[in-house]
């Protein structure tokens, strides 16, 4: 049996399959496999479904068909863990799906869906759960009270905007008694894509990216929820729940990583800094990315960099993607602190 028989016997004993499962199956090169599975889609023995990485290989005739489920739940009463166990059975999603990425979608599906029970306060709540051959995804919908001004009321915050920015920190939440308010700031970055939306404000977050995308829209009662994974992912809950939660830690969520272009692009101040910092005394660790931001204000290093500092020693606060102009501030303000600790001969653990 020749390596294009090989591939064409792998492929009629499953759905789909990737190049890498192809390769490590076969022991192959990435290029060896590459003119082998070019030779078949020209001779349209197989399909290919995807792009780049996540693109799948099936047998020609064979391609899986998108599967769909879509549901109207009343919330009072409901499970999320027993409508997980059901969607599971009836998309056999432990035959189809990686082990890793079975527990990703579980972990995010199970949370969200919790959150729209628990919070939401509205009466139902539509859910959509899709597989195809390159991805899972689903979406969560509620006309309910709404995210953000649910935070924002709850915490007595100046707006929905700010809500978000509290969101995003992680340990925010609106039933302190039941939940640790780490649902979101998880599900966000375990996906390949996650979009929250509600009332006008939209947030993407994009694996690919390590970034975070916030637009105006339309006006939206209640709250959306969109996830999405490729079922080619390699990455794993546990390594998340560690990159935030490490052992160093006892594997609590200690760490933490805010997007300082949520407040503003240029010349951001101290009353900015302020409202940055707000509740990040949780934390132990704290990453303060500056990406897309342009400039910002004495005032404002000097609150993160000198009075939060000092205030708070134990606390480690790493500037990241910080542009020439803000990283200039940065070490003015972190060498006057320096100058403080000498003089008043405080130690730093």
């Amino acid at each position: 049996m020749d390596t294009k028989q090989k591939i064409l016997a792998f492929l009629s004993r499953r759905p789909s399959a990737t190049g890498g499962e192809l390769r490590e199956h076969l022991a192959l090169s990435r290029q060896a496999m590459s003119l082998h599975l070019r030779s078949l889609l020209e001779t349209h023995q197989i399909v290919r479904s995807g792009t780049t990485r996540g693109a799948r290989y099936s047998l020609e005739g064979a391609a899986e068909k998108p599967a769909t489920i879509a549901r109207l739940l009343a919330t009072r009463g409901c499970d999320e863990d027993r409508v997980w166990t059901q969607l599971a059975m009836q998309l056999n999603l432990e035959r189809v799906l990686r082990p890793n990425v079975l527990a990703i979608v579980r972990y995010a599906f199970t949370e969200m869906l919790n959150n729209a029970i628990d919070h939401s306060q509205a009466e139902r709540c539509s859910i959509r759960f899709t597989v195809t051959s390159g991805f899972v995804s689903f979406d969560i919908r509620d006309a309910g009270i709404g995210l953000f001004h649910s935070i924002a009321t709850k915490h007595s915050l100046p707006d929905e905007e700010t809500a978000l920015l509290e969101l995003l920190k992680g340990k925010t939440t609106t039933m302190p008694e039941a939940h640790a308010g780490e649902g979101i700031f998880f599900t966000s970055r375990i996906g390949d894509a996650f979009t929250v939306r509600s009332h006008r404000i939209q947030m993407e977050w994009k694996r690919a990216k390590h970034d975070v995308f916030v637009s105006q829209q339309r006006h939206l009662a209640g709250t959306a929820i969109h996830f999405t994974v490729h079922r080619s992912a390699r990455h794993k809950l546990e390594e998340v729940f560690g990159e935030f939660a490490p052992a160093e830690y006892d594997f609590q969520f200690q760490k933490t990583r805010v997007f300082v272009k949520l407040l503003r692009h240029d010349y951001v101040s101290r009353s900015e800094a302020k409202r940055l910092l707000a509740n990040l005394e949780k934390f132990r660790e704290i990453s303060l990315d500056f990406r897309d931001v342009r400039s910002v204000g004495q005032g404002f290093a000097d609150e993160v960099f000198r009075v939060f500092a000092s205030r708070h020693p134990g606390i480690m606060i790493h500037p990241e993607h910080a542009s020439p102009p803000v990283l200039a501030m940065i070490k003015h303000d972190q060498a006057m602190y320096l100058k403080v600790i000498k003089a008043n001969n405080i130690r730093i653990d």
